[in-house]
């Protein structure tokens, strides 16, 4: 039998068998597991662990870096090093500041799978570069060769265990949509000016900076903190329920819970139609951390959210003595795991009302209304399918006229 790991699913195949799968025959297997007091942890590698990008496309202010990376990758030291034709060209990686410790601490809690959209010759390389004897990562290596899934999906199907005893961590929450409760949400690392490409952000990366993320305070080592605190808290003696029937996202719901508690959020965020209920990725980022939220005016609100310092919101805010925050104090505190101090995070903006773009919102706005009432009429001949088609071409075409005179008048 062909047992060579370095083939697509070969290795997978391999160290499923020796795990297995939560069936009846080897949940004694998962419970030996938890009797060792370990979980499972999921680990993505780009964005979360290191920043890779190819050489081709580095600019003239990171050239120092071509003669500070490494070409050998097997000895374990150094952050910086050239991968040779794992694609069809040559790309440099950075290693995360802090990522071997967190992998030496990190493994003596969880057992350690990594999960990557790059190809297996990819992942293997890397995994050479963070832990060139496998003293850390034992689990299995998941490279896109090795599932049938979705495109730009990941599924925990694949990982030898219950999702009751499995944490991910990736900086990309769209791949997980059906693991979510077990997704701990990275912050990115975008060490290269490659990343901020499509964005067309003009802020300087680092690598043009010649500087890097903490290592002491920065997302890996705060992360590590909280996989402390959940491990510590799933394997509690005082928890009289069996370790089996235990479920390690009830614990991380806890201790995320704690960030916010107490707060109570005001959203005003001026967005295309003013519901912040629309918008639920910021909603849910703040029942997650504990808050509670809420759109209506109320003496126990603690926090006003917003992006506009000139609406009726924020001037409530600052009449009544509220904490008025950008979007951003939300976002920190997610990442960060921490209630971020509010001053760094205030509300300066002021959107005219001829302000280009807030016409251009008002007037969609108008048009949703428009469509609304479209929804609420009974018209012969329309059925609710031919409603919601014929409300999408009109807020398009609208907004399509919109943007063209906008273009006219050269804004």
């Amino acid at each position: 039998m062909d047992s060579d790991p370095s083939r697509p699913g070969q290795a997978l195949r391999l160290l499923t068998e020796n795990f297995g799968k939560l069936e009846p025959h080897n949940q004694n297997k998962m419970e030996g597991l938890l009797q060792d007091k370990k979980l499972h942890l999921v680990l993505d590698l780009d964005r979360t662990l290191l920043s890779t990008t190819l050489l081709e496309s580095m600019t003239s202010e990171e050239e120092y870096l071509k003669r500070r990376a490494k070409p050998d990758v097997s000895k374990g030291k150094g952050s910086l090093f050239i991968l040779k034709k794992i694609y069809k060209d040559d790309m440099v990686t950075k290693l995360r500041p802090f990522v071997r410790k967190f992998l030496k601490v990190a493994s003596k809690m969880y057992v350690l799978h990594i999960y990557t959209m790059g190809n297996r010759s990819y992942a293997l390389a890397i995994v050479n570069i963070l832990d060139p004897r496998r003293e850390y990562i034992k689990g299995i290596i998941i490279s896109r060769d090795d599932v049938i899934t979705k495109k730009n999906e990941k599924t925990l199907d694949v990982i030898p265990g219950p999702e009751s005893a499995i944490l991910i961590l990736d900086d990309n929450e769209k791949v997980w949509r059906k693991h979510n409760r077990n997704l701990i949400i990275m912050e990115q690392y975008n060490y290269f000016r490659s990343s901020f490409r499509k964005s067309k952000s003009k802020f300087k990366s680092y690598s043009e900076m010649k500087s890097d993320e903490s290592a002491t305070e920065g997302n890996l080592a705060t992360v590590l903190k909280v996989l402390k605190k959940i491990h510590y808290m799933f394997f509690d003696e005082s928890n009289r329920d069996k370790l089996i029937d235990r479920d390690v996202r009830q614990v991380y719901k806890s201790v995320q819970n704690e960030v916010l508690k107490g707060c109570k959020i005001l959203f005003l965020m001026n967005f295309l139609i003013d519901n912040p209920k629309n918008h639920p990725r910021l909603w849910n980022m703040a029942n997650r951390l504990g808050a509670t939220c809420s759109t209506e005016y109320d003496p126990s609100v603690t926090h006003v959210v917003s992006r506009d310092f000139g609406t009726r919101g924020s001037r409530w805010a600052v009449k009544e003595k509220k904490i008025l925050v950008h979007p951003r104090w939300l976002e920190a505190a997610y990442i960060m795991w921490k209630k971020q101090p509010e001053e760094d995070f205030p509300v300066t903006q002021t959107m005219k009302a001829y302000h280009p773009h807030f016409i251009k919102q008002m007037f969609t706005l108008l048009v949703f209304e428009e469509v609304k009432k479209l929804f609420s009429q009974n018209h012969d001949g329309f059925d609710e399918k031919m409603k919601r088609s014929y409300g999408t071409l009109l807020i398009f075409l609208s907004t399509y006229w919109f943007d063209f005179k906008l273009e006219k008048l050269g804004k």
